[in-house]
């Protein structure tokens, strides 16, 4: 059965990222690409709803030989807005996408970014729609990134996952560190390691005098040595990291404790 996929990225229809993220999903099936027209990162989950979205048809190729078809859009809003667009898309087709993918990321989602990433904003809409969802980073920013090492183990993570997919409502941060593939250490799951950014802004003065700020920050690696399951720190440690996310993000364990304690 062939596949149906919808990608979706946050660098912009033209990064390199989600060009090579078609090239490597499509023996697996169909693909169809809806991608915000200008970069969209640091987005989350966030929507527009107070100015109209324009999509745009780029290009659909059919299939070819033992690769599925690509049909490509882009779309003036966020990544979640794309994974909205492109969900509802194939509604009024009368199905659903087996598979949203988002990325490949230009930038770590380890840690605390993945709070922040349009990356997994993309696929939270997608598990929220109880679709099968992955998010895909290599960590580094160069616009060319080299994507070797997803190349040599993308493949054996994407068995795991159609043996064995999440459950529904879960969707997957998987970062690659930029290192070549024979440095790789393995693959491990992991959880969302414990860390922030500070020192956050730069303040400067522009010509016209005006003050002014820059996000830019330190981060802060807020994880404990004896835990070894925090994703940046095995990234940092040569291992691709595997993290499941839920979009139920009820704390059950102080539900219990607070429903205990309060007297409501």
């Amino acid at each position: 059965m062939t596949r149906e996929i919808l990608a979706i990225n946050d660098d912009s229809i033209l990064a390199a990222g989600l060009t090579h993220l078609v090239t490597l999903f499509r023996k697996y099936g169909d693909i169809t690409v809806v991608a915000p027209r200008q970069p969209q990162s640091a987005k989350s989950a966030s929507l527009t709803m107070d100015t109209p979205l324009h999509l745009n048809m780029l290009q659909e190729l059919g299939p070819d030989k033992e690769l599925g078809g690509v049909r490509c859009y882009s779309l003036d809003g966020t990544p979640c807005d794309c994974a909205k667009m492109g969900i509802n898309m194939f509604i009024e087709e009368g199905r659903m996408p087996d598979l949203v993918i988002s990325g490949i990321n230009h930038g770590s989602n380890a840690s605390a970014a993945a709070l922040y990433s349009g990356t997994l904003g993309a696929t939270m809409e997608a598990a929220l729609y109880g679709i099968p969802a992955i998010g895909l980073s290599v960590d580094s920013h160069d616009a060319h990134p080299d994507f070797s090492t997803v190349d040599r183990y993308l493949d054996e993570i994407l068995e795991q996952f159609f043996a064995n997919p999440p459950a529904k409502g879960t969707y997957l941060n998987i970062n690659f560190p930029d290192i070549p593939p024979e440095k790789v250490r393995g693959i491990r799951m992991a959880k969302q390691g414990r860390g922030r950014w500070h020192k956050e802004f730069v303040r400067q003065i522009n010509p016209r005098g005006t003050e002014v700020y820059w996000m830019v920050g330190e981060f802060l690696n807020l994880a404990s040595g004896d835990d070894d399951m925090d994703d940046h720190v095995l990234m940092r440690d040569g291992y691709i990291t595997i993290v499941p996310h839920t979009i139920d993000t009820t704390d059950y364990a102080e539900l219990e404790r607070l429903s205990q304690l309060w007297e409501l």
